[in-house]
């Protein structure tokens, strides 16, 4: 690939990904004028992995709300363009060219959502609302931010976004333990936000997150969104997402005490 004039960091917030990194920062070596990578007091590999690909090192703890060490990644960026990543995340070498022609395009836009595909229990997930999951995760220097609230949220940009062709692919799930690790860390930050808003247990509530929320999300993954599609993982994958309602919510209850 031609080398843009436009320059590039691509920026990670990380804790104990060693089993991952390497594969992530070997998808962009050739696409990245700048590797940063804040640490969340990682006890394993992940540092030494990161320096080995010239990576800027900041090291920091490790917050609930992990998107608040992802700010702290796009803060530290120098180059013109910022591409966030998760060190779960390889960038196909399809979306490697895409990203070297967009930032270096006289266009106005500020920022690209990515189409992402996710892979569950060795499939990458076509249906059940899982494809294209699209990510905000291309902008401009100084153009782009995380709110840092929710685990699930997505950049905020200023100005105009466009879209991009070429998949990202987040390869996290890739056995059902790992899924569950995951799994239990978002019921446990969903629960933590919950705390925080003094959310009141009622027998509406009980209704609402032990029934009405996960039958109505399966429902809709699993039925109008097709997920069946894609099978025995289509089908875990509807059943397990919709168990987090209950689960971050009793777990919000036992901490209340």
């Amino acid at each position: 690939m031609k080398k843009v004039n436009k320059t590039l960091s691509v920026v990670l917030a990380v804790f104990n990904e060693e089993a991952n990194l390497g594969d992530c920062l070997s998808s962009i070596k050739d696409l990245a004028d700048e590797i940063v990578v804040v640490d969340g007091g990682s006890t394993d590999k992940t540092v030494k992995i990161a320096e080995e690909f010239g990576a800027k090192i900041i090291q920091t703890d490790n917050p609930p709300v992990f998107h608040i060490n992802k700010n702290k990644a796009i803060d530290a960026a120098k180059e013109d363009w910022i591409l966030q990543l998760d060190a779960d995340e390889v960038v196909s070498k399809e979306l490697v060219d895409e990203i070297g022609k967009v930032v270096n395009s006289d266009s106005d836009v500020n920022g690209y959502w990515i189409p992402r595909k996710n892979l569950f229990l060795g499939k990458f997930l076509t249906k059940g609302g899982q494809y294209p999951d699209y990510t905000l995760r291309l902008y401009r220097k100084g153009k782009g931010r995380l709110p840092g609230k929710d685990v699930h949220e997505q950049a905020k940009v200023d100005g105009q976004v466009g879209y991009l062709v070429n998949d990202l692919l987040h390869l996290g799930d890739k056995t059902f333990s790992i899924y569950m690790d995951r799994f239990n860390r978002y019921t446990d930050l969903v629960a933590l936000q919950l705390k925080e808003k003094k959310f009141s247990v009622s027998i509406f509530s009980f209704f609402d997150y032990v029934f009405l929320k996960p039958t109505i999300w399966f429902l809709k993954t699993y039925l109008r969104h097709r997920g069946y599609v894609d099978g025995f993982p289509g089908f875990i994958f509807a059943l397990f997402s919709s168990f987090r309602f209950p689960v971050a919510y009793f777990k919000f209850i036992m901490e209340k005490g």
